[in-house]
C-alpha cells in the first residue's frame, strides 16, 4: 500500500452563508495521480460524516490531529475505490479530497487555535451550513490549478455535498455521481439528528462546545453513535456482527445491566467514534445535514431552475436497495428531479445486505458504473 502526506492549504478569508466574514482557514487535503498539462482530468471525493480527506494509501500521522488519528484512520477509507486500476484510476485522474470546514482532521474546524485569542475556537466557532463546507473547497481548487472538474463524487454526506457543488457551481464540473445520499434533508434524518445534538448537548462535559481543556463529552458523543449507528449498517448485520461480542460495560449504567450481545456491541461502536472525533465537529456537520436542501441551497425557484444550469453535466446516481440512512426512494427523487430537467442521468441500484456502508465496503458492486461514467465524453 502506497504512503500517502497530509497537505495544507491555507487562506485569509471566506464568506459563510450566514452573512459572516470567517478566517483564517486552513484546509487538510490529499491528492492522488497526476493533474495533466490541460488540468482537466481531476476528480474532487467528497467524504461521509465522520471520514477525512485520506481517501486512498496509507497516512500514518495529521501534523495538529495528535491522538484522533488511531490506527482506524491510517488506511484510505476509499482505499478500494481509488488508485491504479480501480474505479477511480489514478494512472488517469487526479484526485483531490479534502478534509471539511468545521472537521477535525486538520482542517479548521472548533478544535482549532482562534488566532484572536491562543486558545480552541470550542463553542464560539460559527454555524457552518453546507454551502459553506462547498465554498471552502473553491480556492483550494483554484491553488491547484482546476478551473473546471472532470468529475465530482461522493457518497453519504459527501453524496449530497456533491450535488451542492454541481448545482451551485454548474461550470465548474462536468460528472456527477451522487451515491446512497438525497435531495433534502428528511424528516427521519433531522429527527435522528436532533437526538444526538440532545444527547452530546447533555452531556455535563460539553459546556456548550468549551470543554477542551477538560474532560470531552464522550458519553454524549458514544450515544449520538449508537442513534445513527443504526441506520449505517443493516439491522442483519448488526445482529451477525453482535454475536461474536458480549462485555458487561460497569460503567455506563446504575440499575440496568447489559444483557445482550446487541448492546455491548453498539456500546462498542459509540465508544470507538468517541476514540478518534471530535464533539463539536460532529454537531456542526449533523446540524448542517438537517439544514440542507438544494434547491433552497442554490436559491432556485424549483427543481427545474435548480438544474436548468446543468445541461452540460452527466449523472450516475447510486442507490442501495437496503439503505436505511437515505432510503432508496430518496435517489430515486433526485433522478427524476434531474431527468425532467432533460439533464442526462442514469441510475444504478446495488442489492446489498450491507446496508448504507456497501459504499465503502464493496467495490466490485460499484466499479463498472463509476469507470463507465467516468469515461463519457
Amino acid at each position: 500500500m502506497k504512503n500517502t502526506e497530509t497537505q495544507f492549504f491555507k487562506y485569509d478569508t471566506l464568506p459563510l452563508s450566514c452573512g459572516e466574514t470567517f478566517g483564517p482557514v486552513t484546509l487538510a487535503y490529499e491528492t492522488h495521480g497526476t493533474l495533466n498539462e490541460a488540468g482537466d482530468n481531476a476528480i474532487l471525493v467528497f467524504h461521509a460524516l465522520t471520514g477525512s480527506h485520506h481517501v486512498a494509501g496509507f497516512n500514518p500521522e495529521v501534523p495538529t490531529v495528535g491522538n484522533r488519528w488511531n490506527d482506524s484512520c491510517k488506511t484510505g477509507w476509499w482505499e478500494d475505490f481509488v488508485g491504479t486500476g480501480k474505479a477511480i484510476d489514478t494512472d488517469c485522474f487526479f484526485v483531490v479530497c479534502a478534509n471539511y470546514l468545521g472537521g477535525c482532521y486538520g482542517s479548521t474546524g472548533p478544535s482549532s487555535i482562534n488566532p484572536e485569542t491562543d486558545k480552541p475556537y470550542g463553542g464560539t466557532f460559527p454555524h457552518i451550513r453546507f454551502n459553506d463546507i462547498v465554498d471552502s473547497q473553491l480556492p483550494l481548487l483554484d491553488h491547484l490549478g482546476i478551473e473546471k472538474l472532470h468529475a465530482v463524487i461522493g457518497a453519504s454526506l459527501g453524496g449530497v455535498l456533491t450535488l451542492n457543488f454541481a448545482t451551485r457551481h454548474p461550470e465548474r464540473v462536468t460528472h456527477v455521481i451522487p451515491i446512497a445520499c438525497g435531495i433534502k434533508a428528511s424528516i427521519l434524518s433531522r429527527a435522528h439528528n436532533l437526538e444526538q445534538i440532545l444527547a452530546i448537548e447533555n452531556d455535563a462535559n460539553f459546556k456548550d462546545g468549551n470543554y477542551y481543556d477538560g474532560e470531552p463529552p464522550r458519553r454524549g458523543l458514544a450515544l449520538a453513535r449508537m442513534i445513527s449507528h443504526k441506520t449505517f449498517v443493516s439491522l442483519q448485520a448488526i445482529e451477525k456482527r453482535a454475536q461474536n461480542r458480549f462485555e458487561q460495560e460497569n460503567d455506563e449504567f446504575s440499575w440496568y445491566k447489559i444483557r445482550s450481545p446487541l448492546a455491548s456491541f453498539l456500546l462498542h461502536q459509540g465508544r470507538k467514534l468517541v476514540e478518534r472525533f471530535d464533539a463539536n465537529s460532529y454537531i456542526q456537520l449533523i446540524a448542517a445535514w438537517s439544514d440542507f436542501d438544494i434547491r433552497k441551497d442554490a436559491g432556485a425557484a424549483d427543481h427545474a431552475d435548480l438544474f436548468s444550469h446543468c445541461a452540460h453535466q452527466s449523472y450516475l446516481v447510486i442507490s442501495i436497495d437496503d439503505d436505511v440512512c437515505f432510503y432508496p426512494g430518496e435517489q430515486e427523487e433526485i433522478r427524476d428531479r434531474i431527468q425532467d430537467a432533460n439533464v442526462p442521468c442514469d441510475y444504478l441500484s446495488v442489492h446489498s445486505d450491507k446496508g448504507h456502508d456497501s459504499f465503502l465496503l464493496e467495490p466490485d458492486l460499484y466499479t463498472h458504473a463509476i469507470r463507465n461514467a467516468l469515461s463519457k465524453v
